[in-house]
């Protein structure tokens, strides 16, 4: 099946053949079910900001120092550091499960969803076989790195969603990942045409259990009206369609004043 062309279709009510979601469609799902009604039945996206390029070439560099230490079958020294008993997961798929518009995939039969998701790393426990869900982070900041923000969840939800898909490839999987979180330093004097890093490695304890039911509630989401503005699940209403819908009501108030006139 070409599932790019199926991505690229809007969901038709009643529809028989696999739609694919993406793990960012889940989050913006669970952000607001409204905002990812209007992207997956009419197309209308939410509008998006300009690409963090200096992350996306901290994440490639990540993954070229961690492929290294994969080919040779050492751990890094991160993981020695945090003693740490494992070494970068080597997969004929991994270069596939990186990839954005593959990534780990599963087709989940209740609701004929086909779900994916690119992963950063993947590293295997040497004494019990168990796959780790690694993820790259950068930023640039004064204060310490954490997890701590609440709009971190968007974080944790996504690792959660990587853990899970693998345990559907069929591997055994831990519920503790890693965020290798590097941050930029601000404390130097001068620029001198490089931006040194800290990096610190966070472990996090997934818990994918909401998937299941959220899988489900996307599926009655996508076969349904509308949702009303206000549904968000990050606590209020959603800026982003409160704001169109706003915009729509004054343009459309504007064009019966011309009207009327």
């Amino acid at each position: 099946m070409n599932y790019w062309k199926e991505r690229s279709q809007p969901y038709t009510p009643g529809k028989k053949t696999v739609f694919k979601v993406s793990r960012s469609k889940i989050e913006l799902f669970k952000q607001c079910p409204r905002c990812f009604w209007l992207d997956a039945r009419l197309k209308i996206k939410r509008p998006s900001g300009p690409p963090f390029q200096i992350n996306k070439a901290i994440d490639e560099l990540f993954k070229k120092e961690f492929d290294r230490y994969r080919a040779e079958g050492e751990p890094h020294p991160i993981m020695a550091e945090h003693k740490i008993r494992a070494i970068p997961f080597t997969h004929q798929k991994m270069d596939t499960w990186r990839e954005n518009f593959t990534g780990v995939s599963t087709t989940h039969k209740p609701t004929n969803l086909h779900i994916f998701g690119a992963v950063d790393d993947v590293w295997v426990d040497t004494e019990n076989g168990e796959l780790m869900v690694v993820d790259y982070k950068a930023t640039a900041k004064a204060k310490e790195v954490s997890l701590d923000a609440d709009w971190q969840i968007c974080y944790k939800r996504q690792m959660e969603v990587y853990q899970w898909l693998l345990r559907q490839n069929g591997f055994e999987v831990s519920n503790t990942g890693y965020f290798v979180y590097a941050n930029g330093r601000l404390d130097l004097p001068s620029f001198e045409d490089k931006v040194e890093f800290r990096t610190k490695l966070i472990p996090y304890e997934g818990n994918a259990d909401w998937i299941e039911d959220t899988l489900a509630h996307i599926k009655d989401t996508l076969e349904g009206d509308i949702p009303e503005v206000g549904t968000a699940a990050m606590g209020g209403p959603c800026d982003f369609c409160t704001y169109a819908r706003s915009r729509t009501e004054l343009t459309f108030r504007a064009l019966q004043e011309k009207k009327a006139k």
